[in-house]
């Protein structure tokens, strides 16, 4: 799948803008011409110039660098919402595939509760009693989004409990644990991987939104999220105020989505054409 020219531009262009995303969100301070929060009551509503590249908003902020620091606020969000996603799915669905009966019934009939409700309703609900802030946010994402990575994780581990080389590590004597350690969690890398990769793009947009509804970045701090809110006041008078945060959004999911759908195109082998 690989030697095709689509399949490397499908899984190469969205890991290049993502990369790019990442260079930004880490040198911020060193990228970034103004501070996120620095003010200039004499430059307000600017069009882009050669001293604020993309203009400034309402208070004299640069926008520019507010992009850029929101960068770094979406990526770190995403990161540590999907570590721990990771964490806690991997873990429960190779308890309820691997051993099944009780544990599978546990596991997976706490999973269907949580299906139950709605992520984006179950996360502001966490939020708003919390307290609004980054910190809640990343708390509430994290304990919405792990039910449907753990699902995914049980259903490879059904099948491959089954396979040969599961069945010679148990004829030897080897121990559960270390089964699951040597043999079924490599096998479940690539389908980990895809998995987190699509769910990313899901992240940005709920921590977006719960920005947007004033539940996640609080000012001076930030967000793609918070910035469209805040330029849909000027979004008649001043529309690329809403065009650039909502762009940067827009190009941030979609490359994510893509790199898990070549991702994936390139580890399943039902997908490849002969």
């Amino acid at each position: 799948m690989w030697r095709t020219w689509k399949a490397r531009l499908i899984v190469l262009v969205p890991l290049g803008y993502l990369c790019l995303m990442a260079v930004l969100a880490l040198f911020a301070p060193a990228i970034a011409p103004y501070r996120y929060d620095a003010q200039d009551a004499t430059a307000v509503l600017q069009p882009p110039s050669a001293q604020h590249l993309l203009g400034t908003d309402e208070l004299g902020r640069d926008v520019f660098s507010r992009l850029v620091y929101g960068a770094r606020v979406s990526l770190t969000v995403v990161l540590q919402v999907e570590l721990l996603e990771v964490l806690i799915g991997v873990t429960l669905g190779l308890l309820a595939g691997y051993f099944r009966d009780r544990w599978d019934a546990l596991i997976m009939r706490f999973t269907d509760m949580m299906f139950a409700f709605p992520d984006i309703l179950l996360a502001i609900l966490i939020v708003a009693i919390l307290g609004p802030g980054l910190h809640n946010v990343f708390i509430a994402l994290a304990l919405t989004g792990w039910p449907g990575m753990a699902r995914v994780v049980r259903s490879q581990v059904l099948a491959l409990r089954e396979r040969e080389f599961v069945e010679a590590a148990r004829a030897i004597g080897l121990s559960h644990f270390r089964i699951l350690w040597r043999h079924v969690l490599p096998n479940l890398l690539p389908t980990v991987l895809v998995a987190a990769t699509v769910d990313s793009a899901g992240i940005v947009l709920a921590e977006s939104a719960l920005s947007f509804l004033g539940l996640g970045a609080q000012p001076p701090l930030p967000s793609w999220g918070r910035m469209i809110d805040d330029a849909r006041q000027l979004m008649r008078s001043h529309p690329m105020l809403l065009v650039y945060p909502a762009t940067m959004l827009s190009l941030t999911v979609m490359a994510l989505n893509f790199l898990g759908d070549g991702l994936r195109d390139m580890w399943d082998p039902r997908r490849r054409k002969v």
